[in-house]
């Protein structure tokens, strides 16, 4: 579905289980996702007026909802969603084509109950806002990373969901801040390193590339399963899911994190560690390609 779109106005809606509102609607107090975190989000690029990987995204969320044991309304089809998206962005703005949007999809059980909810059916929120960038560039800027130990993520499937559960990196990007770091590195609670604090881990030695396995925690990232696809394709590279220990990132040539609103973004420095960024810049260009080709 390709949609022309015009310049935001100054103010955002929301789209409010179907009705559209302005962006000054407040959450009640009884809000699940507000009381307990009963929750889970969904960020989603859109481009060119279109949604990408839209399919991933969708089914990765029925999947969450699924584990999380909310009830999904018999109308929650991906031609649903993808509408309500649309008929938000129309109502909050009017943008050139060729502009991008951050669109995030919250999910939360409805209000009642104490830790055992009353009711398992949802409401949805979905919120829209404008992006610098549009194609996705490997920015090659200074990009500073260390070790967030203060706190260990528990490996398990609960994990690898985007819940409202996130006061690790919550405070992992304050630490990040507070030593004038661009982003950190998660550990598990085996000491391995799982993820970025806003996206999935690569590292790249020689022809191999790396990324965690879910099994170690990591979260089920969009874009990570597009990259992991396009390396799997080249006959230049071996792929690998397997652990990555803090040792291996000083051995490493490059390092970058992948989200999908970023698309890769190469690491410059770990500690007194510097990388390149060959491998990452070409996946780049491949992954521009193959949404053009899409």
């Amino acid at each position: 579905m390709l949609f022309v779109l015009e310049k935001f106005r100054t103010f955002f809606m929301l789209n409010n289980n179907g009705k559209i509102v302005k962006d000054q609607t407040v959450i009640l107090s009884n809000n699940r996702g507000y009381e307990y975190g009963d929750a889970l989000f969904e960020t989603i690029k859109v481009l060119d007026g279109k949604i990408l990987f839209w399919e991933d995204h969708y089914f990765r969320l029925m999947a969450s909802m699924r584990i999380l044991r909310m009830e999904i309304p018999m109308n929650f089809t991906m031609e649903y969603l993808e509408a309500e998206i649309f008929r938000l962005l129309d109502a909050s703005k009017s943008f050139d084509s060729s502009d991008a949007v951050r669109v995030k999809v919250m999910i939360n059980r409805v209000e009642g109950g104490l830790y055992t909810p009353n009711d398992h059916s949802i409401n949805y929120l979905i919120s829209v806002k404008p992006l610098s960038s549009s194609a996705y560039t490997n920015n090659f800027d200074k990009y500073e990373v260390d070790l967030f130990k203060d706190f260990y993520l528990s490996p398990s499937l609960l994990s690898t969901l985007k819940t409202n559960n996130k006061i690790i990196n919550v405070v992992g990007s304050i630490f990040a801040s507070e030593n004038d770091l661009e982003n950190c590195f998660l550990l598990n609670t085996n000491k391995n390193v799982v993820e970025a604090l806003n996206g999935n881990l690569f590292l790249v030695k020689g022809n191999t590339i790396k990324t965690p396995s879910l099994n170690e925690g990591c979260l089920k990232g969009v874009m990570r399963k597009q990259i992991i696809e396009l390396i799997e394709k080249s006959p230049d590279y071996d792929f690998e899911e397997a652990s990555i220990s803090p040792f291996e990132l000083q051995k490493a040539d490059e390092l970058f994190v992948t989200n999908v609103i970023k698309g890769i973004q190469s690491v410059t420095k770990y500690r007194k560690k510097t990388y390149v960024n060959t491998i990452a810049t070409a996946l780049v260009n491949q992954l521009n390609v193959k949404i053009k080709q899409s």
